[in-house]
């Protein structure tokens, strides 16, 4: 090989280095803040947001600077506190196998530079926040207060209901999305709370039910490691016909939001009954995780599509 192949083949090599390095940021990054969760969270903000524009009248177009202060600002907060979650539980992500490969744990992002991102995240989405409206800033900041510090460092190693306090951090997002916009929250904003606050229950226990081993072996006092998969199902069965009346508050967005909406809701009981009949609980569990996702994912973005002729400006 002359001086001229061996002078490229070295910058070829420095090259894939540099973009296996930046990959490898982009992924470890990710799994720090946790895109997935930041990701569904927004959509129940914005869905909020738009809602609160439905119900006041108001036009979309003349308030497109606190959308974007609302969306990012939310972003941020989420992400900080999905950060801060990782800093605290890097003793017991490394025995967990969906979490052992966190950034954090692999020592690809130093615990004192998480704690500084996880800080100045939640920092800078509060300050965002605060720009749409001082209310949408003390709901983010409620929420982000009860996910890392009621959730993560008092109640998740200690208690079985640490689901139920995790889940007002997550019901917390449709909130800031209409707070943004109507600083009076108005029923169908408590409405929206409601349905995220019980729809995480369903969700997190069939997650641990998924995850039992790896949640005994870190000691997590998740319901079926404590109480066994018995118990959890009746809880699972319970809260989603906790569910079933509340579409009827939101019978304003029409007749077709609410059929639909009452339809997910009978599928999704008829699915944890079926619980019940079944001999494999860890198919079942899945089963009830993978409908969770599609249930809010459809319920919240139908929310807008049958509002989605009021006018804009």
């Amino acid at each position: 090989m002359n001086k001229v192949e061996a002078d490229s083949s070295q910058l070829i090599g420095n090259a894939a280095v540099t973009k296996d390095t930046g990959s490898s940021f982009i992924t470890d990054m990710k799994s720090l803040i946790k895109v997935g969760i930041v990701n569904s969270n927004l959509i129940t903000t914005f869905a909020g947001f738009w809602l609160a524009l439905y119900f006041t009248g108001t036009s979309f177009n003349v308030n497109w600077d606190l959308f974007l202060f609302t969306m990012f600002g939310s972003a941020l907060v989420i992400a900080g506190g999905c950060i801060m979650n990782n800093w605290y539980d890097v003793d017991i992500d490394p025995v967990m196998s969906r979490t052992k490969k966190r950034p954090t744990v692999t020592g690809s992002i130093s615990m004192n530079n998480a704690l500084i991102l996880g800080l100045s995240a939640t920092a800078a989405g509060i300050i965002l926040l605060s720009f749409a409206t001082v209310t949408a800033a003390v709901i983010g900041f409620i929420g982000w207060f009860t996910y890392v510090v009621l959730y993560t460092m008092w109640s998740k190693r200690r208690y079985t209901l640490n689901t139920a306090i995790g889940s007002v951090s997550g019901a917390v997002p449709p909130l800031i999305g209409w707070a943004a916009v109507d600083p009076d929250l108005h029923l169908t904003a408590i409405v929206l709370f409601l349905i995220m606050f019980i729809w995480q229950t369903p969700h997190f226990l069939a997650l641990a039910m998924k995850k039992n081993k790896d949640y005994k072996n870190a000691g997590i006092p998740m319901l079926p490691v404590v109480h066994g998969f018995g118990v959890t199902k009746r809880q699972i069965v319970i809260y989603i016909a906790c569910l079933l009346p509340l579409p009827f508050y939101l019978s304003t967005l029409g007749t077709t939001f609410l059929v639909i909406a009452t339809l997910l809701n009978v599928g999704w009981l008829a699915l944890g009954v079926s619980g019940f009949f079944m001999k494999n609980d860890f198919k079942w569990a899945n089963m009830i995780f993978i409908y969770s996702l599609n249930y809010l994912t459809i319920i919240f973005l139908l929310m807008v599509a049958v509002t989605i002729e009021f006018p804009l400006s």
